[in-house]
């Protein structure tokens, strides 16, 4: 895990400068070495710092046998030392012991196409010398972030915002992207910064004089929906044999076989690797499985709260005792969560909706204080293994997925589409304000219903914060809609049970954008995270299996429970799914959180963020002590989101 950052120039050489400013500003990525490099051309400039997990003397960039083709890396490859020593059989010589010369190698056989043969969390940039074309690409999940910038005749890159931002990106809002975020529905293709992209999960980027081409090399397969159909009996009987459904015996022995080995490839490092522990069966599971891959006591670390209602440390203990870890609780106060919250926003570069980013970023600093920079998390378990409520209860009116059902609303569609016409805005005003289609939708979900409460009436009260000339902009513009017609176009959503479908718009929006944006608030102190349920070969296997194996059961996340069972004690098996949440803010009598709130929205930072009304800030502010209980939880969030702005606004100059 490192940070990177590349130039490429059309128009005169790579300016030496811009390309140290942006590597020193991702040192916190990579604290064990950074340095830079320009090609002989000069069109061409690669920065990197150095995080050594696998190779202490991993230095980049790495070159080739014969100099033409140099790579920088940040993130790991797993099972590199099997695709190293084909390599090695077909004639290659390695420079390094890093996992990062594989992609080298590979690249220099296949081109584009290696990265089908690439197991992990990455995200790379290539310059080739001779052809003068430089390439890049992300993971197929978006584990590890990659931005890019096009300005004044040269192409930026790097690993985080900030870093393309010192190199001499113009600082700004983008308002579109603003406006998603705002609506907690992130767009993956740009960021909040104006000019500054993302090159989305499963896509490689190719640049050269001939300008920029972005293309998508993986997508989580589109499992035709099983339906049943009245046809007629085919005049020839075949002798094809029928392929059987899965039985739950097979697909837990297989789920078991699957977890074992993505652990197993992602314990292999030069350095200790620990494990992020919640408590709960995901983190509980990979500990588990990763106490049987040493004999050396697996470290576990977890967050504690001093506010007893948050803390879940009791139940992580259970899970390490029973795993045999060294079980390490870092403690945190309100007052380290408020201290602390600006410096998680400028870090992750997103809009905050709860304190747990901070909560994160305080857990990574306890790890890498702790002497550790390599750990094992849960993350991905309940996108693998349906354990949402709302990807559940979509599910909850179906029959056997097999049969061919739909969910009974969904079902219902074409003689209910009237009414709903009509009804949106009596039962989510403030979402039919901002999406009309999303309004019609949530009423026909079983999904839980708190779910769209709760985001209507937080989408009503940021209405009246933001200022009227940015919402005019954006009059007419239905961004749910217009976000899942653009999915349906490019992922063909209409393949897709109404379940998967819901998970596919997850995995590209608020998963994307804001749950791995955790990577940024670990790296922050140097500490890399490796995420076992993403692995492809996993998830592709869950995503194959009928929905009725992965949400059927009263219990979520059923399958994954019965293949971890060895792994986990019983309280942990019994456990029901609790979501990391951290400490609430808004209190009417004070506190520190309360406090940092009260003084950052009233602030002169806050009054200069361009698309928010101040007064009407300064004027909810007030009213808090008398706002009605249950406006409380949307309002925590959306206090905390104009926090994050604020930070923003102020941190980056923006």
């Amino acid at each position: 895990m490192c940070g990177i950052a590349a130039i490429l120039s059309r128009d005169g050489p790579v300016p030496a400068d811009a390309l140290e400013r942006a590597t020193f500003a991702m040192r916190h990525r990579g604290p064990d070495g950074e340095g830079t490099w320009i090609a002989p051309s000069g069109r061409a400039g690669l920065g990197h710092t150095l995080l050594a997990i696998t190779d202490p003397d991993g230095h980049q960039p790495i070159a080739s046998e014969d100099g033409r083709l140099h790579i920088i890396h940040n993130g790991q490859f797993y099972d590199y030392k099997r695709i190293r020593a084909s390599l090695v059989d077909r004639g290659h010589r390695f420079r390094t012991r890093s996992d990062s010369e594989i992609a080298l190698h590979l690249y220099e056989e296949l081109g584009p196409a290696c990265l089908r043969h690439l197991r992990g969390q990455f995200a790379f940039v290539l310059w080739d010398e001779e052809s003068g074309v430089l390439f890049a690409a992300r993971d197929r999940f978006g584990l590890k972030p990659l931005h890019y910038a096009e300005s004044e005749g040269r192409l930026y890159l790097a690993s985080e915002a900030k870093a393309l931002l010192a190199a001499g990106v113009a600082p700004g809002w983008d308002a579109r992207g603003v406006y998603h975020a705002l609506h907690a529905c992130p767009d993956e293709r740009i960021s909040l910064f104006a000019g500054i992209s993302q090159l989305p999960p499963g896509h490689f980027l190719r640049a050269s004089a001939s300008g920029v081409r972005i293309e998508r090399y993986w997508d989580l397969p589109a499992v035709p929906r099983r339906r049943r159909l009245r046809m007629p009996a085919p005049r020839v009987r075949t002798s094809a044999p029928r392929v059987p459904a899965p039985t739950l015996e097979d697909s837990i022995a297989r789920v078991r076989d699957l977890t074992e080995e993505s652990i197993r490839l992602r314990m292999v490092a030069a350095v200790p690797v620990g494990c992020l522990l919640s408590g709960g069966l995901d983190s509980s599971a990979v500990l588990g499985v990763a106490a049987m891959c040493t004999d050396d006591p697996v470290a576990a670390f977890t967050v504690g709260f001093e506010r007893r209602d948050f803390d879940e440390s009791a139940g992580a203990g259970e899970a390490a005792a029973a795993a045999g870890a060294e079980h390490h609780v870092v403690t945190l106060s309100d007052a380290d969560l408020a201290d602390h919250f600006a410096d998680a926003v400028w870090h992750a570069e997103t809009i905050q909706y709860n304190t747990h980013g901070a909560a994160r970023y305080l857990l990574s600093r306890g790890v890498r204080d702790a002497g550790y920079k390599s750990m094992l998390a849960g993350e991905g378990a309940d996108e693998a293994f349906f354990g949402y409520e709302f990807l559940r209860a979509t599910v909850g009116g179906a029959r056997d997925s097999r049969a061919g059902t739909l969910p009974r609303p969904l079902a219902r569609l074409p003689r209910i589409a009237a009414a709903l016409l009509r009804s949106p805005s009596r039962h989510y005003p403030g979402l039919a304000t901002a999406s009309p289609w999303l309004a019609r939708l949530a009423l026909l979900l079983p999904a839980a219903p708190s779910l769209f409460t709760r985001l209507a009436r937080g989408l009503g009260h940021i209405h009246a914060v933001c200022c009227r000339d940015f919402l005019d902009d954006f009059a007419g513009y239905d961004l749910y809609r217009a976000y899942h017609r653009r999915c349906r176009r490019t992922a063909d959503l209409s393949r897709r049970e109404p379940s998967r479908r819901l998970l596919y718009l997850w995995l590209h929006s608020l998963f994307v954008n804001y749950h791995l944006a955790a990577d940024r608030l670990d790296m922050a102190h140097g500490v890399e995270v490796r995420l076992p349920f993403l692995d492809h070969h996993l998830f592709e296997y869950t995503n194959s299996l009928p929905v009725s194996l992965l949400a059927h059961h009263p219990r979520e996340k059923h399958l994954l429970r019965e293949a971890m069972r060895s792994y986990i004690p019983d309280p942990v098996y019994d456990r029901v799914k609790r979501p990391f949440w951290g400490p609430t803010a808004v209190r009417a009598k004070g506190g520190p959180l309360h406090d940092f709130l009260q003084d950052t929205l009233r602030g002169d930072a806050c009054r200069s963020v361009p698309f928010l009304d101040h007064e009407a800030v300064v004027g909810l502010l007030d009213r808090l002590p008398t706002l009605p209980e249950e406006d409380r939880p949307s309002l925590d969030s959306l206090l905390l989101m104009l926090a994050s702005v604020a930070v923003l606004q102020e941190r980056y100059g923006l």
